[in-house]
């Protein structure tokens, strides 16, 4: 150690000098070398947060290879975590879901829908029923992309106004759980 070096200083400068090392370590044991370099400075933070948790007999290359292993292996669990959330998720039928909302939504949409001015009607039906791309239905309509969102954007708050005044604190809650005449019947 230097005369004018704190042993975390020390640690630090002896961790950093081997930095190629531990990327060729890591790379070796991770999926592409992005990988290895987020694990590598996730380990330089602990380092210096554990700086002090390193003993004499033990040389910081050594312990800082303990806390790469480490690393490697929480990225590996954690991967593996996420893997098994979505086969989890997708393996969910989702489809079911939309239908129990659809079925639990507000009739009045409908209604809604059918009194607004045509080329609103004609945005909403086409694409969030539709669901058709917006591009695709600026073509349809012969009006640039830019004009269609537009429109549909303007179509939307239509609706949303108009809800509220049929259904007053039920669309504030986005017609789900329905309170008003339609959903009483």
């Amino acid at each position: 150690m230097r005369r004018s070096e704190s042993p975390t200083t020390e640690l630090i400068r002896r961790i950093t000098d081997q930095r190629q090392r531990f990327l060729n370590f890591l790379s070796a044991r991770v999926e592409d070398y992005a990988t290895a370099e987020d694990i590598l400075q996730g380990a330089y933070v602990k380092a210096i947060e554990r700086g002090a948790e390193i003993r004499e007999q033990e040389s910081a290359v050594a312990w800082f290879y303990r806390i790469l292993r480490n690393a490697v292996t929480d990225h590996y669990r954690r991967r593996g975590f996420r893997a098994k959330a979505l086969e989890t998720l997708s393996s969910e039928n989702l489809e079911s879901y939309e239908h129990e909302i659809k079925g639990a939504a507000c009739e009045c949409i409908e209604d809604v829908i059918r009194d607004l001015k045509p080329e609103y009607r004609k945005a909403i039906e086409q694409v969030d029923l539709g669901e058709i791309p917006v591009e695709r239905f600026a073509q349809s309509e012969e009006i640039s992309a830019n004009n269609a969102s537009v429109r549909l954007h303007r179509a939307r708050k239509a609706v949303a106004t108009q809800l509220k005044t049929v259904c007053g604190s039920c669309a504030e809650h986005q017609c789900l759980d329905c309170t008003c005449r339609h959903g009483q019947v």
